[in-house]
């Protein structure tokens, strides 16, 4: 990396954030043997899982891999998120006032929030600390000055061209690190253990000192996909879903992903049961190394059930279909697609998703799939209470009900 800070003065390191176990440099980043989460004492008490005190042994402990052990003297106040996935974990946990900045604005969708009375972020703030506009220049981590950085470290290496030494400067000058890149597992890179969505939201809500947040949210999280999961049609009965990514309107060539991969970015088709039209084709998702593209005459050798397609989420589901949709449905090869045919392409969900936005998107995905059974994607039905999910989010973790679905 090119930038340099030569005109910083040298803070000192925060005296409250501080590396248990790890070493500035290579050992930073080559993780470490222990990852569960365990609060430590300075007065000998044995370890706790609890949410840290302000007293003399209020120091604990957040671990995850790549980093490893995150030793915490008190909880973060200001930090940002790479990824709208662990930005939506931070609102979901109650800390949205003190997120400063995000790596990509474009891609972290809010407008789910307008649902959810009295959840909102500051977009203009998002929009103006914008790391990846800013080319994740080091002197941008030194103005916003946050308390830790949700965010892998090695993703920084691999994707953005920081050195370990970069990444031990902020994390010495600034603040730590903390995250793996979940969204997906296929960069040879990532030789270290990944995470379920809910095993990195609840690393981050120790990081946060937010368990009991956490608990509510997983415990509607299981809930609502117990009972999605009750209501899906045989396995017989279900699609396969060609997932691709292409930003046009009149879209000519994709990028595939592989349903098969269990990155956080698939949660959704995972848990509605839907089978991965690449299947035994050879093709192979998108990754840092992979950039393949195919045409619509490679989908209609695999003439797939249902085209899932991404970098849309700016158009509503009508918007969507009188574009995309309507190209199609022009389009000498494409009109050939059973997809199209029968008007099964639809928007195919966020990249990143954390647990917040999963509830939507597991909601239109069971909607678009099965609109017999859950409803339409643009219809009035809601398969979850959005004010108990802002109840949790401000605070309200109480009432772990969840609205029954009536029998179809």
């Amino acid at each position: 990396m090119t930038d340099t800070v030569e005109t910083h003065d040298a803070p000192t390191r925060r005296d409250y954030l501080t590396y248990g176990g790890a070493v500035i440099g290579a050992g930073l980043l080559a993780g470490c043997a222990g990852d569960s989460p365990a609060a430590t004492s300075t007065s000998g008490e044995q370890p706790t899982t609890g949410q840290p005190t302000e007293t003399e042994s209020s120091r604990y402990t957040a671990s995850m891999e790549p980093v490893g052990d995150l030793t915490l003297e008190s909880i973060p106040e200001r930090w940002i998120a790479y990824d709208g996935g662990y930005a939506d974990m931070g609102v979901a946990l109650g800390k949205g006032d003190g997120m400063t900045g995000i790596g990509g604005a474009g891609r972290y969708y809010t407008q789910v929030y307008d649902e959810l009375p009295g959840v909102s972020v500051d977009r203009d703030l998002l929009e103006t600390n914008d790391l990846g506009e800013a080319g994740m220049s080091k002197e941008l981590f030194y103005e916003l000055d946050n308390d830790v950085h949700v965010m892998d470290p090695q993703m920084l290496i691999n994707w953005f061209d920081w050195s370990e030494a970069d990444v031990a400067e902020i994390t010495e000058n600034v603040g730590p690190f903390f995250g793996n890149l979940i969204f997906r597992r296929e960069d040879e890179w990532h030789d270290y253990r990944y995470y379920t969505l809910y095993e990195a939201f609840e690393k981050v809500a120790h990081l946060f000192g937010e368990q009991e947040r956490y608990a509510a949210f997983e415990a509607l999280h299981d809930e609502f996909i117990a009972t999605i999961q009750t209501n899906l049609p045989p396995a017989d009965d279900r699609p396969n879903v060609l997932l691709v990514y292409e930003g046009s309107n009149e879209p000519e060539e994709f990028s595939p992903y592989r349903l098969n991969d269990q990155g956080t970015s698939k949660k959704q088709w995972h848990d509605l049961g839907v089978s991965d039209a690449l299947a035994g084709t050879g093709i192979q998702g998108l990754s840092t190394t992979d950039r393949g593209r195919i045409d619509y005459e490679t989908m209609l050798e695999i003439d797939p059930d249902v085209i899932m397609l991404r970098a849309h989420e700016r158009q509503s589901a009508a918007e969507f279909r009188d574009t995309v949709l309507a190209f199609m449905q022009e389009h000498s090869v494409a009109r050939e697609l059973t997809a199209v045919q029968n008007e099964q392409v639809y928007r195919g969900g966020y990249l990143f998703q954390g647990p917040i936005h999963n509830l939507f998107l597991t909601e239109r995905g069971a909607q678009q799939l099965y609109p017999d059974v859950f409803g339409e994607e643009d219809g009035d039905e809601q398969l979850f209470d959005r004010q108990r999910v802002a109840d949790i989010v401000a605070g309200d973790v109480s009432r772990p009900q969840l609205r029954e679905r009536p029998e179809s």
